[in-house]
């Protein structure tokens, strides 16, 4: 029995869906599970799997579309099986009553259109042919507007002085669009507090040295972030809530969303329910969201429902920064690098690790005094994380 492909909906409240490419072509066999096709949503360029084993056939939709929610756009079908043959709708879901012109109609009328008179020299003629010049936009500087040969050449040399155009990737575009609705729309403020990283540093090393015993995965800075924002934030559920059109909503889960550099872009693959989830289950997960960040293999499970999100630029030497809040989400958290800084110790100068946070917030969610309370608590976690981690 044929299988239809329709297009997913992987966002909440989302009707419609982009296609960007198939991964095999009609005729091709897939296996269950295998990547299909690939998608638009807000967040990334997500890979669909097979829902089926079969033949893929009678593509409906072509790369580029805007594609409703649970429209067919295929189907999987067994060998030598006929898939059905009921007709798609458009990709905009409205229907049409115009007949669609053959080609022969288009080309008969595409043959009675009168042909613009150009007035040109032969030599410029030849010129524009080697040279792929559009004579319809070229202005011609000789008798009566008559197409020149240096008309040509000078068209020719704008058009290859012409500052090439890099329209981005899918990721790289869909990041562009996202950071400026939210940085346009999310009315944000910002809190900074400076942290002594000593206790969080000797837990690494600490936890580093049993994992070389136990040959268990490796901690990083983040995967401690990660674990001890989760739990401040099952304490303060403002901050881990969304603004809608019916005002704040607040989460029942705390999923955090990691920004990780790709090749063309950023994206924030989510570990859900971190509050609960142990330091080595988190490391896992993380690790896991990283190379299929990297390879470009995220699923869509995979970047779906954060509730808050940690950027963190301290290995590449950042000091501090500010993070634009991801949309749906009530804040982020920016984490610079761990520096020694001569600091007060005592009442006497000393030097001490010290690590910079910046928390933008969306106002619209939280006020100044609840980040700062936020802010506080996860400083009090990073200066004793064993007392919140067990």
């Amino acid at each position: 029995m044929a299988i239809s492909v329709v297009m997913p909906a992987l966002e909440m409240a989302q009707e419609t869906g982009k296609l960007i490419s198939w991964l095999k072509k009609e005729g091709d066999a897939v296996a269950k599970g295998e990547p299909l096709l690939e998608i638009e949503t807000d967040k990334a360029v997500m890979e669909i799997e097979s829902p089926a084993d079969g033949v893929l056939a009678a593509v409906k939709a072509q790369p580029g579309a805007d594609v409703p929610v649970g429209q067919t756009i295929a189907w999987i079908v067994r060998p030598g099986e006929t898939p059905p043959t009921d007709e798609a709708q458009p990709a905009s879901g409205r229907k049409t009553s115009a007949a669609v012109p053959s080609p022969a109609a288009l080309s008969a009328a595409t043959a009675n259109q009168p042909v613009p008179d150009i007035r040109i020299s032969p030599k410029a003629r030849r010129l524009a042919a080697e040279r792929g010049v559009d004579l319809g936009q070229v202005q011609g500087s000789g008798p009566g507007g008559e197409i020149l040969a240096s008309d040509i050449v000078a068209a020719a040399e704008s058009k290859a002085s012409a500052p090439a155009t890099d329209k981005g990737s899918p990721i790289s575009r869909l990041m562009a669009e996202r950071t400026t609705q939210s940085w346009t729309t999310v009315p944000h403020f910002f809190v900074t507090r400076d942290v002594d990283a000593g206790a969080l540093n000797d837990m690494r090393q600490r936890l580093d040295s049993e994992i070389e015993t136990l040959r268990a995965v490796k901690i990083t800075h983040t995967d401690l972030l990660v674990a001890l924002v989760a739990r401040v934030l099952s304490k303060h559920s403002r901050m881990n809530a969304s603004w809608t059109a019916e005002g704040v909503r607040t989460n029942a889960d705390v999923n955090i969303g990691v920004a990780m550099a790709v090749t063309d872009g950023v994206v924030a693959p989510v570990i859900h329910k971190a509050d609960a989830a142990g330091l080595g289950e988190i490391a896992v997960q993380r690790r896991d969201l990283t190379e299929r960040a990297r390879t470009g293999k995220l699923r869509p499970q995979d970047i779906a429902g954060g509730t808050f999100t940690i950027s963190n630029l301290g290995m590449f030497g950042v000091d501090s920064f500010t993070a634009i809040i991801t949309p749906h989400q009530a804040a982020i958290l920016a984490v610079g690098r761990i520096a020694d800084r001569v600091v007060p110790v005592d009442g006497r100068p000393g030097i001490r690790p010290i690590l910079t946070l910046t928390l933008s917030s969306d106002h619209r969610v939280v006020d100044g005094a609840r980040a700062a309370e936020f802010l506080r608590d996860v400083t009090e976690a990073i200066g004793n994380p064993q007392k919140w981690l067990g």
